[in-house]
């Protein structure tokens, strides 16, 4: 809590405000309720602020007593407080719960004091703020913190336009982290371990950061809003500059902050109460698109590698092949085979082959001593080209807030060597393989806390898997672009044992490889694969093997996706299992939220073979 100067005397005034705020129980109102982040308590009645620093609150109790705050706040105001470089007077420091209690008390100011907030105003006039615009960067699987998309606000200033907006400020809200390490990242994510603050930034740093470095889309949502809402929005980032948050991974992260703040700008705007549990970006968004007028226009912003694979899909084989080796300087730009092609098709040769050099500078990948000479010659030979420019126009497809929800649940009947049963399933978040990919990163599977049960006829129910986490990359490898692919599950798994036993056993597995595509509708895969199991059923309590998998997932028409593969491992330590098994799963669309799934698998393991299919409709939520 802040110990401001006293005033000496204020003849009243304050004890004046005080008696009129609570009778108009300002105090219980939703707006005082969101500038300072109150929410309900879980189990106990109450509500508490979400904001961890204690130097944004003025009471003691302020963090849990609504009333205690604003009154505290209000004394604030008749501080004699000295604005320096290391302190604001309570004025400056609270822009936006002076604005909303100067407008409901109508504060009389010759009878308090009138600080000049130099460094608000100077913050605030180099915004020149006049339209606010969150933009969502797609998923990033490389990136823990960023598994799920990335939200940030975009500050668009009065005299920029769609060619000057990389030099718009951004908002944006993070872990204040410099770990390295993706697992220990995780952990401290999910139980707060970070403290989350906001920062305000260039917006071609975030563009170069998510567009050109990690190859993320980008899409602008230019939001609605008055003039005064502007200023509410604003006047409270500078509130939530100095302060910090426990960052949690799940729900109290980069996006449902952004909406804590956006929520301020108007009363009746209920932006954060969805999500009690967990917030996801995409989520987020979906709900800013869900309130009426407050999203105006929605841009697209492709990453370097979306540009790339499109100029790529319009070339034949052979012009491929010279905008690669440009790219990587082993063809110059002086060759015959270049020169004696068509004008345009040169032209859209040397610009592929220009970015591709650029897309292997800015991902650390180049190969070329002196790309920055490579990049001036390719440019020159473009310029002596008279060809117009051969970009292609892209088009965005399913923006990421109309694809499926992010939840499911599944509900289904099937049967395993004659014996019937039942499964339902449930996954919190938030998309897999054989899902439909409309509005998600295709060939990405990021699943929590994935959760089976099954009841066999003439048995009790059991439960058949729990999955923390299960997150598959299956990014298809070209010669220009090249990603691993990668598979890593762990939880519990039912598994078999020789002496006839299916413990629900401890399961991590593991897989590393790559894969291909072969044309728009189907892409396979190779992984090498390890898989443990743990359990005091098992000899020596556990079982380890290594082997493959090979993989195709097809798409015979829109609503229609198959995904088959193989798999084989032979035990390494522990017991001797050697599982296998064969599996084919189809997902039929029948809306956005609602399909069809048929899974075949045929199993064997610990010496038994099995053959079993399920059939099971999948609700999204």
């Amino acid at each position: 809590m802040p110990a401001w100067p006293a005033r000496a005397a204020d003849d009243g005034y304050a004890d004046e405000l005080i008696a009129r705020a609570r009778s108009l129980e300002l105090a219980e109102r939703a707006e005082w309720r969101k500038l300072l982040h109150y929410v309900p308590n879980l189990i106990a009645p109450g509500v508490h602020g979400q904001v961890d620093s204690r130097a944004f609150y003025n009471a003691p109790d302020g963090k849990n007593d609504p009333r205690a705050e604003l009154e505290a706040t209000l004394r604030s105001f008749f501080s004699e407080a000295e604005e320096t470089d290391e302190q604001q007077h309570p004025q400056c420091r609270f822009p936006a719960r002076y604005g909303w209690l100067a407008a409901e008390l109508g504060f009389d100011a010759q009878r308090m004091p009138r600080p000049q907030c130099r460094r608000y105003r100077e913050w605030r006039a180099a915004l020149d703020a006049k339209q606010l615009t969150l933009v969502f960067a797609s998923a990033y699987l490389n990136n823990p913190g960023s598994m799920y998309g990335h939200t940030l606000l975009r500050v668009d200033a009065a005299d920029q336009d769609e060619r000057t907006r990389l030099l718009a400020y951004t908002i944006s809200f993070a872990a204040y982290t410099d770990e390295t390490n993706g697992l220990i990242y995780a952990v401290k994510g999910l139980l707060g371990g970070y403290a989350g603050t906001f920062a305000v930034g260039p917006y071609y740093l975030k563009v170069r950061e998510y567009g050109d470095l990690e190859n993320r889309d980008l899409w602008e949502y230019e939001l609605d809003l008055t003039g005064e809402e502007i200023e509410r929005v604003l006047r409270h980032a500078w509130e939530l500059g100095p302060t910090y948050f426990d960052y949690y991974f799940f729900d109290e992260n980069c996006s449902y902050h952004l909406l804590g703040l956006l929520q301020v700008a108007r009363p009746d705007l209920e932006l954060t109460a969805p999500f009690r549990l967990w917030a996801l970006p995409i989520d987020t968004v979906r709900v800013l698109t869900e309130q009426h007028a407050l999203v105006k226009k929605i841009v697209y912003r492709p990453a370097n590698s979306t540009i790339l694979s499109a100029r790529l899909a319009r070339m034949q084989p052979e012009e491929r092949r010279m905008a690669r080796d440009l790219g990587l300087g082993t063809l110059g730009v002086g060759d015959t085979g270049l020169r004696a092609l068509p004008p345009e098709r040169a032209a859209a040769v040397i610009e592929a082959g220009y970015d591709y050099l650029i897309y292997r500078r800015t991902t650390g990948v180049s190969e070329v001593p002196d790309g920055g000479a490579l990049a001036h010659d390719l440019l020159v030979a473009r310029g002596e080209i008279g060809a117009p420019s051969q970009a292609p126009h892209i088009e965005p497809g399913v923006r990421p807030d109309q694809g499926h929800r992010t939840s499911r649940i599944a509900a289904g009947a099937g049967q395993r060597d004659g014996v019937q049963f039942l499964e339902l399933g449930l996954r919190p978040t938030y998309h897999d393989i054989v899902d439909d990919d409309a509005g998600y990163i295709g060939g990405a599977q990021i699943e929590f806390f994935k959760l089976r049960a099954r009841r066999y006829e003439g048995k009790d129910a059991r439960i058949e898997s729990f999955l923390p986490v299960e997150i598959f990359s299956l990014s298809p490898r070209d010669e220009f672009l090249q990603p691993r692919s990668a598979r890593i599950a762990f939880g519990w798994q039912r598994a078999f044992t020789r002496g006839g036993a299916e413990p629900l056993a401890i399961a991590v597995d593991g897989g590393l490889g790559g894969a291909w595509s072969a044309g728009a509708r189907v892409r396979f895969y190779a992984t090498a694969e390890a898989a443990t199991r743990v359990h005091r059923d098992f000899d020596d309590g556990y079982t380890l093997g290594a082997g493959a998998r090979l993989g195709v997932i097809v798409d015979p028409a829109a609503r229609w996706r198959i995904h088959a593969y193989g798999q084989q491992l032979g035990t390494l330590a522990g017991e001797r299992t050697d599982p296998g098994a064969l599996v084919l799963e189809q997902r039929f669309t029948l809306t956005r939220d609602a399909a069809l799934r048929l899974d075949l698998t045929y199993q064997d393991e610990a010496g038994r073979s099995f053959s079993s299919a399920l059939l099971s409709v999948h609700l999204y939520f």
